[in-house]
């Protein structure tokens, strides 16, 4: 019986997508995603000789994504009228997430959900991206630097008072400093994040990758 609960006590800490294919604009709140290019750059974005990991670019903190969520679990590839973006709108959203095909990926897989049309999910994005200070301490980062995440978030509350603590989470992949998720209500506005985005990386030593 203790094997049972303990099993189930740990079910319910992992995060849950509900089932693919959702009604578009059934959500509780975004989830603003900001992705560390220079972590993304090392762990996929080389191997694939990804233009965005070109040195020189000088990328910091890029859009990963605006990402309707539900106050447990989030919706993906939802259902929606909605046509997809042309080209044109894609790389029109490459410099500030680094290339049109991650602009795309989104669309389908978060932007359908949030019931608005590409164009207005685009500027969304934009405007939730453009809300955010990004440290500019973080452009100067010219070598790999090992700290404890929670020095990441501080910068990022100490630049942008309207933040709390309990509204962003840095998340850390194979050792490494990985993205800074903000919580915003469905007008762009910063909130609480729901427990299952609440998830700190709790490393003492994540690596921050230096800016390309």
């Amino acid at each position: 019986m203790r094997v049972i609960l303990a099993l189930l006590a740990v079910m319910c800490l992992i995060p849950a997508a509900r089932a693919e294919g959702e009604r578009a604009g059934e959500f509780d709140y975004y989830v603003l995603s900001l992705s560390w290019s220079a972590a993304w750059c090392a762990l996929e974005g080389d191997a694939r000789r990804d233009p965005q990991c070109d040195a020189g670019r000088g990328l910091t903190f890029i859009l990963h994504g605006l990402w309707p969520q539900h106050e447990k679990g989030w919706p993906s590839f939802c259902r929606t009228g909605a046509r997809d973006p042309s080209r044109a709108e894609t790389a029109a959203m490459a410099d500030i997430m680094g290339g049109a095909g991650l602009a795309f990926y989104q669309w389908k897989k978060h932007g359908r959900c949030s019931g608005l049309s590409a164009e207005g999910y685009y500027r969304a994005a934009r405007q939730a991206f453009d809300s955010v200070v990004i440290p500019e301490l973080f452009a100067r980062v010219d070598r790999p630097l090992s700290l404890p995440a929670s020095v990441v978030e501080d910068a990022f509350l100490e630049a942008n008072p309207g933040l709390t603590a309990d509204g962003i989470t840095i998340t850390c992949k194979s050792g490494l400093i990985q993205e800074a998720r903000i919580c915003l209500t469905r007008e762009l506005q910063p909130r609480r994040c729901g427990e299952d985005v609440i998830r700190d990386c709790r490393l003492p030593d994540a690596v921050l990758e230096p800016v390309r």
